[in-house]
């Protein structure tokens, strides 16, 4: 028997975040309202019933910005993380200091382990984990013993005892009722990875056992009389309905990795029933803070949901606290202004989409070291320009990953082969990955039903068009390419254009650097229009 959930439907719900900037004073009421009927409960403990608030974020990405405003609005009586809260690796130290200074104001008690807490090395990610208020939880992943590798290796990459800093789960008490909570990492996690070489000794569960493995540590939490329990899953929403349908015990999962934004409640998509009938709810708030969320739910005594309201508040509809702001500015430095930005257009809602803010990233570094063209891959761009004023932090959020600019002579065949895959591949991914290429110093044209390149020309510096025989490319041929180091040479969602030996030259430092250069020098407003350059065959 299916137990109906009453839950509220996305615009019945009376205490949404979703308000413009003069209505924060009612996120205030609203919470209150939480309170209120969180206080009657305490008042009349004869009712049979547990109400309860949480908090939620998934993948942050490292955005300071953001998580500044998060930090304005999230709440809860528990403020869960599904994974992904901090980005790239060992060069990122700062954004990792300021990651957890964003989990620990912000109350985060525990989180999963996504794919980007893996880009650095054992040790930073255990001191990362060390300096945490929240506990890490984990339970499909494995990790050999240290004893039995190579001394000089697991210096060489950094490797440590990984797994006595993870948990498969945890018991918290909010309020006199014990709730259960466990994590799961990614499957594809070591697909993902920056530098896959850091983990090899780390081994993830396949699906199916990975939802053994949920299972066996659920049983463990309900035969101590845990009847209220939550999954912080970064296995993705296709994944994380699967646990919710072929689980037993597990009331939330709260959901990351797939960038889903879920609003509301909605049998079907974020709302499935066990083979018993019980309620699973699954949550998810994008990508990059641009969201986050508060689930509040009502338990029955026998810890089934029996009513449930899932709101999500657009992180820029709120204000930075200063007080929060000096923290950071401690731990990252003052951002300086550079510029202004006159006019842009939204950000694209896709991957396949053409983006012109990573477009003109592109502009500035072929500009800036006088190469033929200029390339950044639409999955590293985790922001976008805003008009008005804008910062160095404004720009670093855009490009967040630390990845120095290299410059190297590519042949045209090794150019054509890198797009034919990124496109080949992005449109036989479910989640579009890794995504379009943005460009300057050349156009292409795009299958998007074939997921094929179409054709390819080359702008030289003149102006002038030059066609590419994209079926066969010369091997000679050879253009001076500027990209950053993830794409020129670390290969892991791309073909390698060049080897670090072969650079030309290496930058000490990332795109943002050199974007915030560029505004400085350039005196006028800034405008964002660099469209036109990928078009799609109908």
């Amino acid at each position: 028997m299916k137990i109906k959930i009453p839950g509220l439907g996305i615009n019945e719900i009376q205490n949404s975040f979703r308000a413009d900037r003069k209505n924060q004073q009612n996120q205030q009421i609203n919470k209150n309202s939480v309170t209120s009927k969180i206080n009657q409960l305490e008042q009349s403990p004869e009712k049979d019933s547990f109400e309860i608030s949480i908090g939620y974020v998934n993948d942050t990405h490292g955005q300071t910005n953001n998580m500044l405003r998060i930090l304005s609005g999230v709440s809860g009586d528990i403020v869960l993380s599904a994974g992904d809260n901090d980005i790239g690796d060992e060069k990122n130290k700062s954004v990792h200091r300021a990651t957890a200074k964003f989990l620990n104001i912000a109350n985060v008690i525990a989180t999963a382990i996504g794919n980007h807490e893996m880009d650095t090395t054992q040790e930073d990610l255990i001191d990362s984990i060390k300096s945490y208020k929240a506990d890490a939880l984990v339970v499909n992943m494995t990790k050999d013993s240290l004893a039995s590798e190579d001394e000089e290796m697991v210096k060489k990459l950094g490797r440590a005892e990984l797994d006595k800093s993870l948990k498969p789960s945890k018991i918290i008490e909010v309020r006199g009722e014990k709730i259960g909570l466990l994590g799961a990492s990614p499957i594809d996690m070591f697909d993902r990875l920056t530098h896959p070489n850091y983990h090899t000794d780390c081994h993830i569960s396949e699906l199916d056992d990975t939802i053994k493995d949920i299972q066996q540590e659920v049983n463990k939490l309900k035969n101590q009389g845990i009847n209220k329990i939550i999954l912080l899953s970064h296995l993705g929403h296709k994944k994380d309905k699967r646990v919710a349908k072929e689980t037993e015990g597990i009331d939330v999962i709260i959901g990351g990795h797939t960038h889903e934004l879920l609003e509301g409640i909605k049998e079907g998509e974020n709302l499935f029933y066990t083979e018993s009938g019980e309620p699973v709810i699954i949550t998810e708030a994008g990508r990059d803070g641009n969201y986050f969320g508060k689930l509040n739910l009502t338990f029955d005594k026998d810890g089934i949901i029996t009513k449930a309201q899932n709101n999500l508040g657009e992180t820029g509809l709120f204000h930075k606290n200063l007080v929060n702001q000096y923290i950071f500015d401690e731990v990252l430095g003052n951002a300086e202004n550079v510029g202004y930005i006159q006019s842009a257009p939204p950000p694209p809602k896709s991957l396949t989409e053409e983006n012109p803010h990573a477009n003109f990233v592109c502009d500035v570094m072929k500009e800036e070291t006088d190469s033929d063209i200029a390339l950044w891959h639409n999955c590293g761009v985790r922001n976008f320009f805003h008009e008005g004023e804008i910062n160095s932090r404004d720009i670093k959020d855009i490009s967040p990953f630390l990845d120095f600019v290299a410059v190297a002579e590519v042949s045209e065949k090794t150019l054509i082969n890198l797009f034919k895959k990124a496109i080949s591949d992005t449109y036989s991914s479910s989640s579009k990955k890794p995504g379009l290429i943005a460009v300057s110093g050349l156009n292409y044209k795009v299958n998007p039903k074939k997921g094929t390149l179409v054709e390819m020309n080359f702008i030289d510096k003149k102006g002038a068009t030059h066609k590419i025989n994209i079926e066969n490319p010369s091997e000679t041929k050879k253009y001076k390419v500027v990209t950053d180091e993830f794409l020129m040479s670390a290969g892991a969602d791309f073909n390698v254009l060049a080897d670090e030996k072969d650079y030309l030259k290496k930058y000490n430092y990332d795109k943002d650097v050199m974007v915030c250069d560029y505004i400085k020098r350039n005196k006028e407003p800034v405008v964002i229009n660099q469209l036109g350059r990928i078009n799609f065959e109908k």
